[in-house]
């Protein structure tokens, strides 16, 4: 009997801790503009949104428009990282890349010591277009669960 209890307790436990998981996303946003021109950095919001303020349901009787306030999105809490670009005057700066995966590995070893897991890595880039586009970033997002 003792043992059901037990095994019962140890159950539920675990259920507990399954569901009651959190995530965080932090995102870096590296410059591949030319001529060192952009501006690269780890950001990381220090408020929560609920998405479900900003939402709106839209269906074949009411497509209403979604009027959320922008103001009431942005996030004015947060952190700012500097990182270098990939590129200078010269070109490519492999340095700069070195010295962003040092930043970076240092922001991910301090959230792994705060009891969180890099759970996720998803990234993309908007390169430059063409003559004149002078656009363009690398995007990481860096999705931590605890």
């Amino acid at each position: 009997m003792k043992k059901i209890i037990l095994a019962a307790v140890v159950l539920f436990a675990a259920s507990f801790t399954m569901s009651a998981q959190q995530y965080r996303v932090i995102t870096s946003v590296e410059s591949i503009v030319p001529n060192g021109l952009g501006r690269s950095r780890i950001i990381n919001a220090l408020e929560e949104k609920d998405y479900k303020e900003f939402t709106t349901v839209q269906t074949e009787d009411d497509n209403t428009r979604n009027k959320s306030d922008r103001s009431e999105i942005r996030v004015k809490n947060f952190e700012e990282t500097k990182l270098l670009n990939f590129y200078n005057l010269g070109g490519i700066r492999f340095q700069n890349i070195a010295a962003n995966d040092a930043v970076i590995t240092s922001m991910i070893n301090d959230m792994i010591s705060n009891g969180w897991e890099l759970a996720f890595v998803v990234s993309g880039v908007e390169s430059e277009g063409g003559k004149g586009d002078g656009q363009g970033i690398f995007i990481t997002r860096y999705i931590f669960r605890k």
